[in-house]
């Protein structure tokens, strides 16, 4: 694949004059030229630029980084990583995890998922990780940059992950607010559902947890049955306001009894009209604040 300065920006995180002061003082990347004098860059820049992020996260300089072979810079990698302090972590996984997910490397993308939920548990680990890396990965497929199997590939795996830990979760006891939790019939990125389904149980809430691609008269079934006290859904992908707006009024008829939850795509939650009813969650913190206020002083 072809990327440009600006794609490697976005993807690692490091700016494009930082990138290009790299490349002049220590050859760290050496990219194609096209027509136009324009930087071009492939699969091997881009690894060896996450590479390199991840060495220099972990205290390294770049000049010493670049003065390596391939072969020394992976056997520093290995004994770097599990040294790291917490703040220098997160970006670390984020770089090696999109490395191994680019090359299909299932057992060593499985490896740093577990060290991180190990060293920095499941909250942190989505907040400061999954979430971030998730992103990265929206952005690089809409640039072509990955094709949707290098993106499926990765979100399955750290799905496996969330499904094993709300496993291991206790049932609540009954009486308990229930949550009815579900992605629209167009919408097909659950990993942040899935993770609100584990905060809501660790909270000790009751959820009803349907997954993605739901259909609005399913809504309905789950209504006619049983109680439902809070309802989470989610906009990630973009849709037009009509079709949005649309869609919100006719839920809103068949959860006027329960307390909605919106979260996703700001872009398109911000145009909507007439959710005074609905509570807009525009953070992880807002969510947490939703489950636990914090107790009157």
């Amino acid at each position: 694949m072809s990327y440009t300065i600006s794609d490697l920006e976005r993807i690692s995180g490091i700016q494009s004059h930082t990138i290009r002061i790299w490349e002049h003082r220590y050859n760290a990347l050496i990219p194609h030229r096209s027509q136009g004098n324009t930087r071009l860059y492939n699969d091997g820049h881009l690894k060896k630029l996450l590479n390199i992020v991840s060495l220099n996260e972990s205290g390294f300089k770049i000049s010493k980084i670049c003065s390596l072979s391939d072969q020394d810079v992976e056997k520093l990698l290995d004994e770097q990583y599990p040294c790291l302090s917490d703040d220098k972590l997160a970006e670390f996984y984020i770089s090696r995890l999109i490395r191994y997910g680019l090359s299909y490397n299932e057992e060593e993308f499985n490896l740093i998922i577990e060290e991180g939920f190990t060293k920095l548990g499941i909250s942190q680990i989505y907040r400061r990780v999954i979430y971030p890396l998730m992103i990265r990965l929206g952005i690089m497929w809409r640039k072509n940059n990955i094709c949707p199997a290098h993106e499926h590939f990765m979100a399955n795996i750290i799905r496996k992950k969330l499904f094993s830990a709300i496993n291991d979760l206790a049932l609540p006891p009954d009486g308990n607010p229930t949550w009815l939790l579900f992605l629209p019939e167009d919408e097909d990125h659950e990993i942040g559902l899935l993770f609100a389904d584990y905060i809501l149980r660790l909270n000790k809430q009751k959820v009803i947890f349907l997954g993605s691609k739901v259909p609005l008269d399913s809504i309905k079934n789950v209504f006619s049955t049983i109680n439902i006290d809070h309802v989470l859904f989610f906009f990630v992908r973009t849709r037009l306001p009509a079709i949005a707006q649309k869609y919100i009024t006719e839920l809103s008829e068949v959860c006027k009894s329960a307390q909605m939850h919106l979260a996703g795509n700001q872009q398109v939650i911000s145009k909507l009209k007439h959710i005074d009813h609905i509570n807009c969650l525009q953070s992880l913190e807002d969510f947490e604040f939703t489950i636990q206020p914090p107790n009157p002083i």
